[in-house]
């Protein structure tokens, strides 16, 4: 990865954890120079942050105002996770039948160590791990047009799927939903590897959307506010 796609990653993930907390409103303008400014880089990597961003629903551009911050309708954002939970039900059920034995002891391994980040109360370790996780069942689905059209959508939905892990109680939930995942890959059990995927992402789904819907200014969709906002120019 180049310093310039990092430094637009890292930009991206900042700008992305304020929107999604409701730290920054919809509507609130985005200033290129002065993020290039407050960052110590070029307009290059801060342009390319906007774009994974606009990609994501998180920001758009508008006339006359640049790029403003936005959030995608909750039907929109259920819409995305819905599509996650069928691709990734998907890889688990392939996983189950394709997975080499080395691959089913590091997955059995890697989530038997992510007990640890639970008791701990890591949020950033668990999430880490919680890709990680995911990342072994893509790979052992023996299909790459699968596993690459799954990393896709995750980056789509990434900011919100992460906010999950802020609600209490929710790191014990996911070990737990990983468990029965795990359990029924290991004994081979297509079906109900798919099924447990599936149920997973579901309250993923119902956890994240939840949890940015609480944080939404007013708790107004997106679409509610009026374009005739004044831009607003604030600091990440």
């Amino acid at each position: 990865m180049s310093e310039k796609s990092t430094l637009a990653d890292r930009l991206r993930e900042n700008l992305a954890d304020q929107i999604v907390n409701g730290e920054l409103r919809p509507g609130t303008r985005l200033d290129e120079i002065e993020l290039a400014t407050k960052f110590g880089m070029s307009r290059t990597p801060v342009r390319e942050a906007f774009k994974a961003l606009a990609g994501m629903g998180l920001v758009e551009q508008r006339p006359h105002r640049g790029v403003v911050v936005a959030l995608p309708s909750r039907k929109r954002m259920e819409e995305m996770f819905e599509v996650m939970a069928e691709i990734e039900a998907t890889c688990a059920r392939l996983a189950a039948v394709r997975m080499t034995g080395p691959e089913r002891r590091q997955l059995e391994q890697a989530h038997l160590q992510s007990l640890g980040l639970v008791r701990q109360g890591d949020l950033d370790g668990y999430s880490t791990f919680n890709n990680d996780f995911h990342d072994i069942i893509y790979r052992a689905s023996k299909n790459s047009f699968l596993e690459e059209t799954a990393r896709a959508v995750r980056r789509r939905v990434l900011p919100f799927r992460v906010s999950q892990f802020r609600v209490v109680g929710r790191l014990t939930s996911s070990h737990a939903e990983h468990d029965t995942v795990v359990q029924a890959i290991l004994r081979g059990d297509g079906p109900a590897a798919e099924q447990a995927m599936r149920a997973h992402v579901a309250k993923v789904t119902v956890a994240s959307v939840d949890f940015v819907e609480e944080h939404r200014p007013d708790h107004l969709p997106m679409q509610r506010w009026p374009d005739e906002t004044p831009a607003i120019r604030r600091n990440p």
